[in-house]
């Protein structure tokens, strides 16, 4: 069976749809309580670390989690004062998943541009997975 809407397509179609941000417009809210930065990154891709206070859900599980009705709901996702700006690799896969949250009723959900690979060339600030364990465990 042949593709007849390829993945670049779809990432053209979502970034049509979501509010999309420059790695610059999110460091200058780093401070703001009313943002919350969310890795979609699988586990296998933290190795390098994750920008400071992200919130690690893959996505695979992201619509789970968002979901209140979901057994996998996490109370995090339904905080609405709250931005999630979500992050991948590149930014291909946090633009379909900011989409696919859109599509779910989320209003408060963007995506950062060129995802982890310009967040880091940019040298914006990162953590390790270990001290963002234990910076979240510090919120519990």
């Amino acid at each position: 069976m042949p593709i007849t809407k390829g993945y670049r397509q779809l990432v053209d179609e979502a970034m049509a749809e979501v509010t999309t941000y420059s790695v610059e417009q999110v460091r200058a809210r780093l401070d703001d309580s009313r943002l919350q930065i969310v890795d979609i990154r699988d586990i296998r891709e933290l190795g390098e670390g994750t920008i400071v206070g992200a919130l690690h859900a893959p996505r695979g599980m992201l619509e789970f989690w968002v979901d209140p009705a979901s057994p996998y709901h996490k109370p995090a996702f339904a905080d609405e004062s709250r931005e999630f700006v979500l992050f991948c690799g590149a930014g291909w896969r946090s633009a379909l998943a900011a989409k696919a949250l859109q599509d779910m009723g989320m209003t408060n959900v963007a995506h950062i541009d060129g995802g982890w690979a310009d967040w880091t060339k940019a040298g914006a600030p990162t953590e390790s997975l270990e001290a963002n364990k234990a910076r979240r465990k510090g919120k519990a």
